[in-house]
């Protein structure tokens, strides 16, 4: 698969200094590269009221599906403590799931870490998952 890995990096990164985290104060970025080159990014979204709180997954992946696109090639993402990014930041399990909705198993999710990137795919992070493919 061939794309810029690094550029798709810096576009979490540039999300990810956008969240609004004010009681965690921990920021996280995602970027979601889709087959045309197009990106869509976002960031997590903090409430007083825990529960209505968004990761920057979900909050990237629901501005793309929105827009009707549902070509997603590969995700970057990064975070930590007040944007500084010190080790790999991984979708927590519900982005997972909503990921596994959309987007190939095999698709490529590069993850920031302080010294570069890590790299895996959604069946390695999600084996065994229950799909619509399941149904």
């Amino acid at each position: 698969m061939s794309y810029d890995r690094e550029g798709l990096l810096a576009a979490a990164r540039e999300a990810m200094m956008k969240a609004y985290a004010p009681y965690s104060n921990f920021y996280v970025g995602a970027a979601y590269l889709m087959e045309d080159g197009t990106i869509y990014s976002g960031c997590n979204i903090e409430n007083a009221s825990y529960g209505a709180a968004n990761c920057a997954e979900r909050t990237a992946i629901f501005k793309a599906i929105s827009d009707g696109r549902r070509d997603f090639k590969a995700l970057a993402l990064c975070g930590g403590p007040k944007g500084v990014v010190d080790k790999a930041c991984y979708p927590c399990g519900i982005c997972r799931q909503v990921i596994n909705e959309f987007c190939d198993k095999d698709m490529e999710i590069v993850v920031g870490t302080k010294d570069g990137y890590e790299v895996t795919t959604l069946a390695e992070l999600l084996p065994h998952s229950f799909s619509k493919d399941d149904l």
